[in-house]
Order: C-alpha cells, then sequence, then structure tokens
C-alpha cells in the first residue's frame, strides 16, 4: 500500500519524535500551527484557565465549595463540574497560536493546521487551513510527492454521504401510514417516504429510529422509499428461463435502486455473496404462531386436582368409616350410660355420617361424637386422613386454577404434524423470503418445503389474518415479529424453542466502504443500551396481554364456575329434601290422625258392647221380677211404668225410647271398618251411656 496508487494522510501524532524514520515516502500530515511551541501553549493554557477561574468567581464561585487540598483524595470536588464548564466556555481571540475555543467537549473549533508533505524523509509545507476558511489553501501542487515517487495523485472515488434507503412494511419495524391533509405526518418521529408509486407515505418503526440514530453518528442523510414488489428476497428465475436474478429488496439494492436496506432483514449465507450486511442489530430465530387454545373445561377445574377413582375411593371411605364408627359405638360396652346417669345415649347412624364430613371439611362437630375409646381411636386417624386429603386438594387445585397454562396444539418444529405434513393440520410462511429459503436448503425439512410451497403467503400480515380466520393452523416466520403479534393479541401465542438462530442487519451493496462504520457504531448500540431502549418503545409497549406464560395468571370468574354451580347444587338439593320432608311429616300426621279415630271408635263399640250386655242382663232381671210379682198378686213392670210416666224426667224417657232403638249386637263374624265408621259419623246418634262421637273426638 505504500507504491503508486494509494495515498496517506496521517495526523500529527504520525510523524512525531521516533514515528517519523517509519513513515511512508509520500504521505500528507496535517500540525497545528506552534504545536511544537510549548512557550505558547503554556502561556494559552495559563489565560484559559485564568478567565475561566474569573467567571467561575463572578456567578458560582462564592455559593460552592472550594478546591481539594491536595490530588490524592477519595473524595470529588462537588464544584469541579463547573469550573469546568467555565474553562470550556472561556474564549481567547488572540492567543499566541490563534484564536482559542472549545466545543462542549473541549475539543478546539478554531485551530489554524499546516499542511506537510514527507519527501525524502524531511516534511515539507505544501499548503495550511485557516479556521474560518472553507478550502485548504495548497501553495505548490505540483510540487507534491505521493506514495511510489509518483507526481500525479492517484485515481480515487467519490464516497457519497446521502443514501437511498429501501425499506418494507413489516409491524413494528416499520410502519406504513397517510400523510395529513397538509402533507406532514401525524406522528413526531415518523419520516416522510414513498411508496412503490411514488405518493407520500410517513414511515415509522423500530427500523426508523434506528436509521436516524445511524445518521446523526455517522453524518450522512438518506430519503426512504418502500420497496417495489413487496418481497423481501429470493434468487429466481425469471420467466422460467435459465437466467437468474434478485427480486425485493435485494434485487433493488443489486441493480443499483437503492443504496441500503433498512428492514427486518435476516443475514444468511446466499444473500452475504452479493451484498454486506452490518452486525445484526436484532437476534433472532423462527418461531411457530398457532391460536391459543380456548380452555373449555373452567367449569369442572374443581374436581381436576384429583381422578375420577380417588373421588370414588374418597366417598366411599366417609361412608364407611361412618357405619364402623356407630358399629364401634354401638357394640361397645362403654358407650352407653349408667341407669343413674344422665347422658345420651351412643351415635346413631345419622350421626356418624355427619361427624365423618364435618372432620373431612374441618367444621365444628357440636354433638354426636363417639363415646367408645375405639371409636374415637378410628375418629383421630380418620382426622388425620382428612388433613392429608384437603392439603393435597389444596395444593393441587391452587397449582390448576393459577399456574394452569394453555397448552398449544403443536411442540415445535420436531412434532409430528409439522414433520409429516398432511391436509388436516396446514401451515405456512411468507413467499421469496428468507424464512422459505431456509426450508429450502434444508434436506432434512424438504417435505415441509414442498408442503408449504403453495400455501405461503405474500407477506406476514395476510399469514397472520388467515391464522385468524383458521385457514391456517399454524405460521412459522421470525421470532421477533411473532413475539410482537402474540404479545399484541391474545388470542396467538408462540410455541415451541426457536430454531434457525440468526439476525436482522442493514443491507449495503457489496464491499461498501460504510460496512465497517455501521457495523461499529450498531456495536457500540448494543453497549450504550441504544437497542434496548428501541426494544422498550416500539416492542415490548405494545404487549396488551394481562400476563406472560411465565407469571401465574389471576383468577377469572369462570375459572371459578365450578364453585359456583357447587353451591348452586346444594341450594336445589337442599330445597329438594325441605319439600320431602314436608310431604313425609304430613302423610306421618294424617296416618297418626286415622289411628286416633280409629283407637276412638273402637274404644265406642267396645263401650257400647258392654252396656249392652249390661242392659241384657238388667232386662233379664227386670222381667224374671215382673213375672214373680204377677205371679204373686203383685203390679207388673209395665203398669209401674205408666203409673211414674207423669214423675220420671223427660231425659230419661228420651233415654229410654232410645235404648229401645238400639241396633241388635254385633256378631262374631262382623268388622270394623272405615265404611261402618264414617256411616256412623254421619249419623251423629248418641250412644247408651256416653256422649257423641264428635265431642269425644
Amino acid at each position: 500500500m505504500t507504491r503508486a496508487g494509494y495515498a496517506w494522510i496521517v495526523t500529527e501524532q504520525s510523524i512525531t519524535g521516533n514515528a517519523l524514520q517509519f513513515a511512508p515516502e509520500g504521505l500528507l500530515a496535517i500540525k497545528l500551527h506552534g504545536g511544537t511551541n510549548t512557550s505558547a501553549h503554556i502561556s494559552d493554557a495559563l489565560k484559559v484557565v485564568a478567565k475561566g477561574y474569573h467567571s467561575y468567581l463572578q456567578t458560582d464561585g462564592p455559593t460552592n465549595s472550594g478546591p481539594p487540598q491536595h490530588c490524592r483524595t477519595d473524595v470529588p470536588w462537588e464544584s469541579g463540574h463547573i469550573f469546568y464548564k467555565n474553562m470550556v466556555e472561556a474564549i481567547i481571540p488572540h492567543g499566541s497560536i490563534g484564536r482559542i475555543e472549545f466545543d462542549s467537549s473541549g475539543d478546539m473549533i478554531a485551530a489554524d493546521y499546516k499542511i506537510e508533505n514527507l519527501q525524502n524523509g524531511n516534511l515539507v509545507q505544501i499548503g495550511s487551513w485557516m479556521a474560518g476558511s472553507d478550502p485548504v489553501d495548497i501553495h505548490k501542487p505540483n510540487s507534491i510527492v505521493w506514495p511510489g515517487g509518483a507526481r500525479t495523485p492517484p485515481v480515487g472515488f467519490e464516497i457519497s454521504n446521502h443514501f437511498r434507503v429501501v425499506s418494507i412494511k413489516s409491524h413494528p419495524f416499520t410502519y406504513v401510514d397517510p400523510t395529513l391533509d397538509d402533507g406532514s405526518c401525524l406522528e413526531d418521529d415518523a419520516l416522510e417516504c414513498t411508496d412503490h408509486e411514488g405518493n407520500a407515505k410517513c414511515c415509522s418503526g423500530f427500523c426508523m429510529d434506528l436509521l436516524v440514530k445511524l445518521s446523526t453518528k455517522l453524518n450522512f442523510t438518506f430519503e426512504v422509499h418502500l420497496v417495489t414488489d413487496e418481497n423481501y428476497g429470493a434468487y429466481e428465475r425469471i420467466n422460467g428461463t435459465n437466467k437468474k436474478t434478485w427480486t425485493g429488496l435485494i434485487g433493488e439494492l443489486v441493480n443499483e435502486r437503492a443504496d441500503m436496506i433498512v428492514a427486518p432483514l435476516t443475514i444468511n449465507q446466499e444473500r452475504t455473496k452479493v451484498m454486506d450486511f452490518s452486525k445484526p442489530y436484532k437476534y433472532q430465530g423462527l418461531a411457530i404462531l398457532i391460536k391459543r387454545p380456548i380452555n373449555t373445561n373452567n367449569l369442572s377445574q374443581v374436581v381436576r386436582p384429583f381422578e375420577t377413582k380417588l373421588w370414588i375411593v374418597i366417598f366411599a371411605s366417609i361412608h364407611l368409616v361412618a357405619v364402623i364408627l356407630y358399629l364401634l359405638d354401638r357394640f361397645s360396652p362403654f358407650s352407653r350410660p349408667k341407669r343413674n346417669q344422665d347422658e345420651p345415649d351412643s351415635c346413631n347412624i345419622s350421626q356418624a355420617v355427619w361427624f365423618t364430613w364435618s372432620v373431612m371439611f374441618n367444621s365444628g362437630v357440636g354433638e354426636g361424637t363417639p363415646r367408645s375409646f375405639a371409636a374415637r381411636v378410628l375418629g383421630v386417624v380418620w382426622a388425620g386422613f382428612a388433613m392429608i386429603i384437603v392439603a393435597s386438594y389444596t395444593a393441587n387445585l391452587a397449582a390448576y386454577l393459577v399456574l394452569d397454562k394453555p397448552k398449544g396444539g403443536i411442540m415445535g418444529i420436531n412434532d409430528a404434524r409439522i414433520r409429516n405434513p398432511s391436509a388436516s393440520f396446514k401451515y405456512a410462511t411468507v413467499q421469496r423470503s428468507s424464512v422459505e429459503t431456509y426450508f429450502k436448503r434444508q434436506v432434512e425439512l424438504s417435505s415441509m418445503y414442498l408442503f408449504m410451497k403453495d400455501r405461503n403467503y405474500k407477506n406476514a400480515q395476510d399469514a397472520i389474518d388467515a391464522l385468524k380466520r383458521d385457514e391456517i393452523q399454524a405460521f412459522i416466520w421470525d421470532s421477533a415479529m411473532l413475539d410482537y403479534e402474540a404479545a399484541r393479541d391474545c388470542s396467538l401465542v408462540t410455541v415451541g424453542e426457536l430454531f434457525g438462530r440468526s439476525g436482522f442487519g442493514i443491507g449495503l451493496r457489496f464491499n461498501s466502504p460504510w460496512t465497517y462504520k455501521m457495523s461499529l457504531k450498531i456495536l457500540n448500540f448494543h453497549e450504550n443500551g441504544v437497542m434496548e431502549e428501541l426494544d422498550s418503545k416500539w416492542i415490548r409497549r405494545q404487549n396488551i396481554c394481562s400476563r406472560s406464560d411465565d407469571q401465574p395468571r389471576t383468577l377469572e370468574m369462570s375459572s371459578m364456575g365450578g364453585v359456583f354451580i357447587l353451591v348452586a347444587g346444594g341450594l336445589v338439593f337442599s330445597c329438594f329434601c325441605i319439600w320431602v320432608e314436608i310431604l313425609y311429616k304430613r302423610k306421618q300426621d294424617a296416618k297418626k290422625r286415622q289411628l286416633d279415630l280409629a283407637r276412638v271408635a273402637v274404644e265406642n263399640w267396645r263401650s257400647t258392647v258392654k252396656e249392652r250386655r249390661r242392659a241384657g242382663k238388667m232386662l233379664n232381671q227386670v222381667s224374671q221380677s215382673s213375672a214373680a210379682e204377677k205371679h204373686n198378686g203383685v203390679q207388673g213392670p209395665a203398669a209401674l211404668e205408666k203409673e211414674m210416666d207423669g214423675t220420671m224426667p223427660a231425659c230419661l224417657l228420651s233415654r229410654r225410647s232410645q235404648r229401645s232403638k238400639l241396633p241388635p249386637p254385633p256378631t262374631a263374624a262382623s268388622r270394623w271398618n272405615s265404611a261402618g265408621h264414617s256411616a256412623a259419623m254421619q249419623a251423629r246418634q248418641p250412644l247408651y251411656g256416653e256422649f257423641e262421637l264428635k265431642e269425644r273426638v
């Protein structure tokens, strides 16, 4: 590089001291005017310090602390930055080496330089540059010696600092919005761009902000337009011929319709053969996007902690233990109280069942506890069993309700439905993209490429819309954009691990002198956190979902629906039980009333039979006494009654008449029935020697 055709331009440091002897012949160097005059520099430095200190005392000095006493101290000078600011702002119009003025970083703004040429080991001044003058003043252009001893300057080329930038619509990296009526953009940070028809648009997003930051740091200008065919770029045949050409973004760069690509462009080996890439500004891989499965098992989540067999065994154990408790308490000789003690008897079967259920649900057992020692031992063991069961159920229920995550229909790229394509599970990617090229180049993925070839979509947004309409079941694309879509739409979710890892880079023309500068600046952005700021602004801020898959989710009403259904079922069953109890009680009361009526009727019948027997005996005695009196010339009972009619009470006469009308006594074959009893009730005739039946009841 020291031969003819090259040029060397160095700073003063490269020609100072021993470095000069290693410098190549014909180099050009710039030197500060008076740079070797030490006394002049010291004089100007003292002037700067004096003026800065004077300004410091006039403004902020009296209210701030003084400088430290020595340099070897760990305590910083609190007012040091104020003193430094006053020195930087100091201006010396006529210094020993010229005008002295500094920028905010402390570098000299107004400086005079000499331009020297190395000829035969000696530096010869050939020109100068004065502060305030734009062109460089070359005194003797023909006397310059170039590397290799040439007298003519080498043929060079101009490096443009204006770029035609091409991009593509891809959220969140590039948003394309229409302009307002006055031609301006709604967003303050949006850039003016044009589409393939030349219409003005507003472009914003991650890539546009990155472009602005790079142009500021590297001092270049740009204009942005969108790609014509809306493709990322693929190497394809033209109209079925053997000639191939690049399409999309890469085609515009290769065909010199653009100077730079600022878009989510994946770096791969095939593209690096025709263009340059900067260092990746975003590292990513390939992912799979599917629709989030809808949880249809919410109402049964309260029973999910245990399987069906375990629930059956638990319910059977509750009632089995209740029966055993009853038997132990029933046959134990110590469960019954003594005769002189007023204590409750052993618990019955209903109390035993209530005891086991109460212990299981950790509720208070007010009464009906086992009395025997054997039954109480079993009760303690049952309490330990209930504690373990309830604790296990609580832990598993919390895991199901809080940490339950929806599982995707597939597990990743190695899922059988992905590796073995079928019409029942369709998936696709974007045509003429790096993802399509990735599947095309991988031999083990060739079957997947052939399956997707005719199903791929023109852009990512069309594929995502088709996924939402269930036209496809999975979409394979760059993880950065899929994570963004899953964050802003909670009905979508990415599944599986990343594969085909790569990165997004800025595309430049092949062997561009700007490639190295772009890469260094991007690495600097990574170190300084600029990329993290862009991520937070354009990607992470779009997360509208309430949670991530790695964190517990908040319980929703649908998650606890089974509990409310359980309570509703208990209420319905309780109402049914009280209805059954009321009907049973009414039936028992009716039966009891019938028994009471039957008992009263039987007692009345027995009384009637006894009265008839007693009346019969009295009549027989009266008949026998009348016959004896007549035989002996004594007045008979009939004549006696006639004589006594005037003197007997009316009630006695009425009772006698009724007695004569009594029915004959029942025979042994007759039966008492409810019909006869009803007829007697309807007659409402009082029986002999008794009150009426209604009055007795």
